[in-house]
């Protein structure tokens, strides 16, 4: 399955005085954060040349080299994980927003954010699919038909993940507006890297 290129929507691109950490789910322990093996990263640095944001895939990756080593399927699982959690904190942050604001912005406004986040909910369920279907490959089973499943998911994931923008369009332009679309694309580009790793993997793994 090949990696199309989403047509993300155009916003400003607005700093944010918060620095964000997330948190992978029971994936990595802690200690396999340091002192990455060379060969390791070197494996990540090339792997990420197949996704479409390659300097954002190697810089989010790169610290989980320990764990990754050189496994298309421990780097697929990780970067599918990586998604996870930045999905989870996005829908998050857009429901805090949506209370904050619901009183006092325009009607469009909180319809978008809404919507926003019903998507994202429904692109954090499809990546949770994903890593347990990756975490629990079944050996009696087709390996093609079960990833197929998680290229499904994430590409689905990624739609709606992309589609939180879409209510944005009639909302006037502001701080608020230019801050969600900013965070979504970000977002966007982790999932379309792990995506792209997914169907990386497949592809060794593939006759």
């Amino acid at each position: 399955m090949a990696v199309k290129a989403m047509k993300f929507q155009e916003c400003p691109l607005l700093l944010s005085s918060a620095s964000f950490f997330f948190l992978l789910p029971a994936l990595i322990s802690a200690a396999e954060f340091f002192n990455p093996n060379s060969e390791a990263v070197d494996f990540i640095r090339t792997s990420c040349g197949a996704t479409l944001y390659p300097e954002l895939c190697y810089t989010s990756l790169s610290r989980y080299a320990n764990a990754v080593q050189q496994s298309p399927a421990q780097l697929a699982r990780i970067a599918v994980a990586v998604s996870l959690s930045k999905a989870r904190r996005m829908a998050s942050y857009v429901s805090n927003l949506s209370r904050q604001i619901e009183n006092g912005a325009e009607p469009r406004a909180t319809a978008a954010l809404h919507d926003c986040f019903d998507t994202f909910g429904d692109a954090v369920d499809q990546i949770r699919n994903s890593l347990m279907q990756m975490r629990h490959l079944n050996p009696g089973e087709s390996f093609g038909f079960q990833m197929s499943n998680v290229q499904t998911w994430m590409s689905a994931a990624l739609t709606n993940e992309d589609t939180c923008t879409d209510g944005f369009e009639e909302v006037t332009d502001g701080p608020m507006k230019s801050d969600v679309c900013n965070r979504v694309v970000k977002v966007t580009k982790v999932t379309s890297n792990a995506l792209a790793l997914v169907n990386s993997f497949v592809a060794t793994e593939s006759p």
